[in-house]
C-alpha cells in the first residue's frame, strides 16, 4: 500500500506539471503583446534563475566548468526556443500553440536518427505523419488557408526545442553533469540574452513592470514558479522514483492540457475539421512517442537508458 501511495503521488505531481504547462500558452497569452515578449521573457528567466541560483546555492555545490560551457550554449539554444514560441504564442490561440509545439515529441527522434545514423521503424514516420496532417487541418480549421504567422512561429520553435533537446543529450551523456546546475546556468544565460535585447527592441523591463495589475503579477508569477522552477524540481525529483519512460509518458499528456484550457477557459473556436485535426496529433503523436521508446529500448540496455523529458518550459 505504501509503494501504490508512493507511486500515485508521484504521477499526480508529473501531471500538475504537465497541467502547468498546458496552461503556459494562454497564461502567457494573458500577458504579452508584440512589444512586450522580449520584456517578459527576461523578466521570467531572471526571475526564475535567481531562485533556482539560490537552490544551487544552499546545496553547496560549485558549478564546474564543463556544466558552465556547456549550459551556456544549451541556453542560446533554449532562449531561441522560447522566443520563437512567446512571438507565436502572440499570433495565434493557445490550443494551436500548445498542440503544434508537442511536434517535438516526433521531431526529436527524427532528428536524433539523422545525428546518429541509428534508422527509426517505418510506423514511426507514419504517426508523424499523422500529427502533421492533423496540424494541418487544426492551423487551417478545414479551410486549408494558409497557415498564420503564430502557427508558424510555434512550428519552429518545436524543430529548435527538437534540436534542444538532442544537443542536451549528446553533449552530456556519459559525463556526470548535475541537471540543477545545468538548468541554473541554461536559465541565467536566457536572462542575459533577454534583457540585453530589451534593451534595443520593444518595452524596457520597467515599462512592462509598470503595466502589471494584481492580476498580471499573479499570472507572471505562476509562469514563473509554477510552470518553470516548480516543474523542473518535480522532474528531478521523480525521475529518482520512477523511470524516465514513465516521466515523459505522464509530462507527455501536456498538449491534452493545452485543448481542455485552450477550449474550456480560452474559449478557443475550433471547427469540426480543427477537432479532427485535435484527434490526429494527440494520436499520431502518442503513437510516435510509443514506437520511439520501444525502438530506443530494443536498441539500447535498461541500464543506459535516458530521459529526454525538456527540464524547462
Amino acid at each position: 500500500m505504501t509503494v501504490l501511495l508512493s507511486r500515485f503521488r508521484v504521477d499526480l505531481l508529473l501531471l500538475l506539471v504537465a497541467a502547468s504547462w498546458g496552461s503556459t500558452y494562454l497564461v502567457a497569452k494573458e500577458l504579452v503583446t508584440p512589444n512586450s515578449v522580449v520584456a517578459l521573457l527576461a523578466l521570467r528567466m531572471m526571475l526564475a534563475a535567481a531562485i533556482m541560483a539560490a537552490i544551487v546555492a544552499a546545496r553547496r555545490n560549485r558549478v564546474t566548468a564543463a556544466e558552465l560551457r556547456v549550459g551556456v550554449i544549451l541556453g542560446i539554444v533554449l532562449a531561441a526556443v522560447f522566443a520563437f514560441e512567446t512571438f507565436g504564442i502572440v499570433h495565434t490561440s493557445a490550443t494551436n500553440a500548445g498542440l503544434i509545439i508537442s511536434l517535438t515529441i516526433v521531431f526529436t527522434p527524427i532528428l536524433d536518427s539523422a545525428v546518429s545514423g541509428r534508422r527509426l521503424p517505418g510506423r514511426f514516420f507514419f504517426a508523424a505523419m499523422i500529427a502533421i496532417t492533423g496540424v494541418a487541418l487544426l492551423a487551417s480549421n478545414g479551410a486549408f488557408q494558409t497557415p498564420s504567422l503564430g502557427d508558424l512561429l510555434i512550428l519552429i520553435a518545436a524543430i529548435v526545442r527538437a534540436v534542444h533537446v538532442t544537443t542536451m543529450f549528446k553533449v552530456t551523456i556519459n559525463r556526470p553533469m548535475d541537471s540543477l546546475h545545468l538548468t541554473t546556468v541554461q536559465l541565467a544565460t536566457c536572462a542575459i540574452l533577454f534583457s540585453a535585447t530589451s534593451l534595443f527592441y520593444g518595452d524596457s523591463i520597467p515599462h512592462f513592470l509598470a503595466q502589471l495589475d494584481a492580476g498580471r503579477t499573479v499570472l507572471f508569477l505562476y509562469l514563473v514558479l509554477a510552470c518553470t522552477v516548480f516543474a523542473f524540481l518535480v522532474q528531478t525529483w521523480a525521475v529518482r522514483r520512477t523511470s524516465p519512460s514513465r516521466v515523459s509518458l505522464l509530462l507527455g499528456t501536456e498538449p491534452i492540457w493545452a485543448t481542455i484550457v485552450g477550449i474550456t477557459i480560452a474559449h478557443d473556436s475550433v471547427a469540426p475539421a480543427g477537432y479532427f485535426g485535435i484527434a490526429l496529433i494527440l494520436a499520431g503523436t502518442t503513437w510516435g512517442r510509443s514506437i520511439e521508446q520501444r525502438h530506443r529500448l530494443n536498441v539500447n540496455p535498461p541500464d543506459r537508458q535516458e530521459s529526454r523529458v525538456s527540464t524547462t518550459k
